[in-house]
């Protein structure tokens, strides 16, 4: 689908110079001499190349549209981890680098994931946005200790850093975001 180049936005897969690039920031400027148009930054999917482009309100850019599938993390084998489509139980294996190692760390058996495509090619991952984790180490907890905003540093089972309140020890389930790894709550 073709697009005018002023009508871009953040998170849009386009197809330029022979590859795949989302729009990660687009800025529209109207100089005051010239015609108006949008500076737009774009990531490669394919290799995570950066470009900063200009599109004017004429320039046609093509427009992809990634299939999203949904898929069950089933095992990791070394350098690869699988994946098994929901519908047709088809299997993929995708490597451990595309996947990336901070989301690889969060991926947990029988968790289910997106992956999205293009022309049967899978182009990224989404894992769920919280997951469950036990503390395996963190500091003691000290009474007394209520301040507000005081975390404490804590090692979750699947070895990621992470800060934690005062009031949460060793061995309990917490609930952490997959985005940043930050604490949210105590699992119920």
């Amino acid at each position: 689908m073709k697009i005018n180049g002023n009508e871009i936005r953040p998170g849009n897969v386009l197809q330029h110079q022979d590859s795949l690039w989302v729009a990660v920031k687009t800025d529209h400027v109207k100089p005051g001499k010239g015609g108006a148009f949008a500076q737009v930054e774009l990531k490669n999917l394919l290799d995570g190349r950066k470009l900063n482009e200009r599109f004017r309100a004429a320039d046609k850019v093509e427009r992809v549209r990634l299939e999203q599938r949904d898929q069950t993390f089933l095992f990791d084998s070394g350098d690869t981890l699988t994946f098994m489509d929901a519908e047709s139980y088809e299997q993929i294996e995708l490597r451990k680098d595309f996947v990336g190692e901070e989301s690889t760390a969060y991926l947990q058996d029988g968790m289910n994931v997106v992956v999205e495509f293009h022309e049967e090619r899978p182009i990224s991952i989404t894992l769920p946005q919280f997951v469950t984790l036990e503390i395996t180490e963190t500091e003691p907890v000290v009474k007394g200790q209520t301040a507000a905003n005081s975390f404490k540093p804590a090692i979750l089972e699947n070895g990621i850093r992470t800060a934690v309140p005062p009031f949460v020890g060793t061995g309990e389930r917490v609930v952490i975001a997959t985005e940043d790894g930050s604490y949210v709550k105590r699992a119920e």
